[in-house]
């Protein structure tokens, strides 16, 4: 297949990505704001979209990061082809569309890196990818940020409880609600800052790959603007699945606990999309929500429902390489093989949306628990798909 058509290619699956990773992590800013009542489900979500539209523009440290730092440059150039790239692309997108049906926050970022290394590694083998870098700009950073998150979280939410012990035994915890307006839209923005750039950096990684930019060099500006959009756009689709997940099956979440938890997820992202780690802000924002229950209640963490999203985290990486390894397998085989990759790839997503309608979540049930949602019917609207 003509190169240009598989830059092509990789520019519309990786904003379809974006898109995806706009509703998977839609939660992450939003859910304790709409669990507590501070934020109506579609205000919420419309104030996260327009947050991460503006917070794709504030910097491209870890674009750089992505473009730059997973893959190797030898002697003969870039080790990696705008084929590989779609292929790696194929297998992120599946798995988020896989955790989200589910209604699992795995990380976004950790299926994309897993996608890449699994593709890169069949189309070029172990040594285009620069492993020293997976290690210390998203292997190490993915263990600690989330534990540094639910520690300020605990502390933060301890101190809350004391500080203000008098007041909220009075059920006077209207501050902490206006509080979470401000902490939420701080977590939206500062995910705008570092997953919208993930795939600047694939597309920008795509063209150096393609001939058609140069090593080194930062993401077009018109790149930046179309990722910005599509995950502005996925982010404001809802992501019910998810949101309900995060919001009401972790914890218990109260106003001061959303606060403090938002508030530190803030903080971690922000100093880290400084710092050009692309960490996951899903796992970031579970650690924090995590750490809030602990400073409240010891006993308010539901350790069964957390154990299994620890067990979707420890998965992703090499789920997605599997199925981007795979793509890459068949799409080297040719233009019949690209075809079929691409005839599957848009099966599986119609696959995911017609079995998530069978099962909805919207606006309107987003806070409901199991067993009542199980009690309702079966009404779709478009939002509630996603």
């Amino acid at each position: 297949m003509d190169a240009l058509a598989i830059v092509i290619l990789v520019v519309v699956l990786g904003l379809v990505f974006d898109f995806t990773n706009g509703f998977h992590d839609t939660a992450n800013a939003m859910a304790t704001s709409v669990a507590t009542g501070a934020l109506k489900p579609r205000v919420a979500v419309l104030i996260s979209a327009v947050l991460n539209l503006i917070g794709a523009f504030l910097s491209t440290e870890v674009a750089a990061t992505v473009s730059g730092g997973i893959v190797k440059e030898g002697q003969g150039g870039i080790e990696i082809t705008p084929v590989m790239i779609f292929a790696g692309l194929v297998g992120a997108i599946m798995w988020n569309l896989a955790t989200w049906y589910v209604g699992l926050p795995s990380s976004s970022t950790h299926a994309l890196f897993g996608g890449l290394i699994g593709a890169a590694i069949v189309g070029s083998g172990f040594n285009a990818v620069d492993w020293a870098n997976v290690i210390s700009k998203i292997a190490l950073p993915a263990l600690f940020a989330p534990i540094v998150a639910g520690l300020v979280a605990m502390v933060a939410t301890y101190s809350a409880y004391m500080i203000t012990r008098r007041a909220t035994t009075r059920g006077s915890d209207r501050g902490f609600r206006y509080g979470q307006t401000v902490s939420a839209s701080l977590v939206s923005l500062a995910h705008g800052t570092n997953d919208a750039q993930k795939t600047m950096g694939v597309i920008t990684l795509t063209f150096v790959a393609a001939g058609y930019q140069h090593s080194g060099t930062s993401p077009q500006f018109w790149v930046i603007l179309a990722c910005a959009l599509a995950i502005a756009a996925g982010t404001y689709s809802g992501g019910w699945r998810i949101m309900r997940t995060v919001g009401k099956r972790i914890t218990e979440v109260t106003p001061p606990q959303g606060f403090a938890a938002e508030a530190s997820s803030a903080a971690t992202i922000l100093v880290s999309s400084h710092l050009g780690f692309p960490l996951s802000t899903t796992q970031v924002t579970t650690g924090s929500i995590v750490g809030s229950g602990l400073g409240k209640r010891l006993a308010s963490v539901r350790w069964g429902t957390f154990g299994r999203m620890v067990a979707a985290w420890l998965i992703t990486v090499p789920a997605a390489a599997l199925v981007a390894a795979l793509a890459s397998f068949i799409v080297g085989t040719g233009a019949i093989g690209t075809v079929v990759v691409v005839v599957a790839a848009v099966a599986g997503m119609a696959a995911f949306w017609f079995l998530s309608r069978r099962h909805p979540v919207t606006k309107e049930t987003v806070n409901d628990d199991e067993d009542v949602l199980a009690r309702k019917p079966a009404t779709v609207s478009v939002g509630g798909a996603k």
